[in-house]
């Protein structure tokens, strides 16, 4: 092979290796990015969509044009497995429900976990739609016990309920459900629905029933 053509062959493959190179590269950095972009939309405990990707997909919602409702849970006595068993069994809890939630299947559009022992359910459809999506979220939270190796944990959860009015906003949606499922607690009635509004706006100060809602947790 002649001087030149061995120059050739040289710079070639040096452009070759660059160029693999740059390509792995971009590839890790693409794949940090997705890895960022998950987490930064999902539960790290259950790995379900976090508070972020539910008010998202809330916001995707409001703005279609088809009928839709929120659906949020609660635990009940939820304090009480992590005082007992430990952090680590009450993070076993949290992966089995949102396991049962993320299982069920439409009209439920999208199972999330707020924070805590809370999580919701994004269900397509009109009020009878939402409520049996949210009979169906209680029943596969109570119906099994949790194995938690050498205890068998039985769970209970209060469920609210409301679907979307014309021009609801998302933080009045999440209210509305909130309060529905204060009242389900409240009442022990496991299960209740809020009546729609239209506020874009949300719940006025101080009408909010969380903190209230807390004392009664556990």
């Amino acid at each position: 092979m002649s001087p030149i053509l061995t120059s050739i062959v040289t710079a070639a493959g040096g452009v070759l290796a660059g160029l693999a190179l740059a390509a792995a590269l971009l590839w890790r950095q693409q794949q940090a990015l997705a890895r960022a972009r998950y987490a930064a939309g999902h539960d790290d405990t259950t790995g379900l969509p976090n508070r972020r990707a539910l008010l998202a997909a809330l916001t995707r919602a409001t703005r279609a044009d088809a009928p839709f409702g929120l659906v949020l849970l609660d635990l009940d006595g939820f304090k009480a497995v992590n005082d007992t068993f430990g952090h680590e069994a009450g993070n076993d809890v949290l992966t089995e429900v949102g396991r049962r939630l993320a299982a069920l299947r439409g009209p439920v559009r999208l199972a999330a976990r707020l924070s805590g022992d809370e999580f919701a359910l994004l269900v397509d459809g009109g009020p009878d739609d939402v409520a049996a999506a949210a009979r169906a979220a209680w029943r596969a939270v109570s119906r099994h016990s949790v194995d938690l190796g050498a205890h068998t944990l039985t769970l209970r959860a209060s469920v609210g309920h409301t679907s979307a009015a014309l021009g609801v906003s998302p933080r009045a949606l999440l209210h509305q459900a909130d309060t529905a499922m204060y009242q389900a607690k409240q009442s022990g009635a496991g299960v209740h629905g809020a009546t729609a509004t239209n506020s874009r706006t949300g719940p006025p100060p101080g009408s909010r029933p969380r903190d209230l809602r807390r004392r009664y947790r556990g």
